[in-house]
């Protein structure tokens, strides 16, 4: 396999870390960028260790992580094959005040657009720009209408933030570089340290009391994808040159809140009936429980589909299964 050259953003993150096992593993070069490159480098020399460990026959061909404070360090004959933007603070991790919400926006945006000025003034381009985006795109007016990459979005809050998000990475596309939008369903997976990571961190808890349930109606969507299909994803689309723009980073067959709830329940062998009231959520959480937790969308991965990528883990029940026995 080439030996190729990575940039990363948000190479820390919950799938930041499985990208960057997945590039070790094969060899490749990595630098990551990185606000706290002493912290990052202690969790990256961790993850190089266990992977000496779990496979030691690898050793040889093992790639390298390096980190760098700011673009601007690097030498502008530098080259790079691969940009991989995940970059961007927790969508769910704080009430969408107006001061979070404009932090959620300057955390892409910003990160973004410098990786713009530096590609717009690198001597060598990279092949491929992959950019962080997520289902939010779609916004909340779909109902049950399943929905491709040429679905439109609306005037909701996450709506607007990946709309501008990708028209900020569409600044790279026009410098004549091959680029992807990611839209990124709800991920479920562990971290590379083996614990349940995501959406299913802050589900597991209460489901495994016996707690759990749907919530509200249970009829919202939630589009899923299991996290060794969402790096696969990644993969597939950094080799595969006839993809490009928007992709739907989920698994084929979505499912309802309810049907979600039943599933997690039946793979914990816990009743998972419980429902979590409406007007709870949004007196708790306010636009952010309405938009993230009470609507969802029916979201169909057709351009991967059509590319010929083969999903390991197309059904929930199979995803879970996995994930929970590891």
């Amino acid at each position: 396999m080439y030996k190729e050259r990575y940039l990363i953003t948000g190479g820390t993150g919950f799938i930041g870390m499985q990208l960057l096992k997945q590039l070790l593993l094969d060899g490749h070069d990595i630098h990551v960028l990185t606000r706290n490159e002493v912290t990052a480098m202690q969790r990256f020399s961790q993850l190089v260790n266990d992977i000496k460990q779990k496979h030691p026959a690898q050793d040889l061909a093992l790639g390298s992580v390096k980190t760098l404070g700011s673009l601007d360090s690097i030498p502008e004959d530098a080259a790079f094959d691969v940009v991989v933007n995940l970059a961007g603070q927790g969508i769910a991790d704080k009430c969408w005040t107006n001061q979070v919400k404009q932090q959620l926006l300057d955390s892409r945006i910003q990160t973004s657009r410098a990786l713009y000025e530096f590609l717009k003034d690198a001597l060598v381009k990279p092949d491929v720009f992959i950019s962080g985006s997520a289902l939010g795109y779609y916004g909340l007016s779909h109902g049950d209408a399943p929905l491709d990459e040429s679905a439109k979005g609306d005037d909701s809050f996450s709506s607007q933030l990946c709309l501008a998000w990708e028209n900020e990475a569409r600044r790279v596309e026009d410098l004549g570089i091959r680029t992807c939008y990611l839209r990124t369903g709800i991920v479920l997976g562990n971290t590379v340290e083996g614990k349940a990571g995501g959406a299913l961190a802050k589900m597991l808890p209460t489901f495994r009391w016996g707690l759990g349930g749907p919530i509200g109606s249970g009829a919202q969507w939630m589009s899923w994808v299991h996290m060794d299909d969402l790096v696969g994803m990644i993969r597939y689309a950094i080799e595969e040159e006839s993809i490009s723009g928007p992709i739907n980073a989920t698994a084929p067959y979505p499912v309802t809140n309810k049907t979600f709830a039943r599933e997690l329940g039946k793979a914990l062998k816990r009743p998972a009936i419980l429902p979590m009231p409406a007007f709870l959520l949004r007196l708790m959480l306010g636009q952010m429980g309405e938009e993230l937790l009470l609507s969802g969308q029916k979201v169909i991965p057709k351009k991967m589909l059509d590319a010929g990528y083969e999903f390991r883990f197309a059904n929930l029940q199979d995803a879970l299964q996995d994930i929970l026995d590891r």
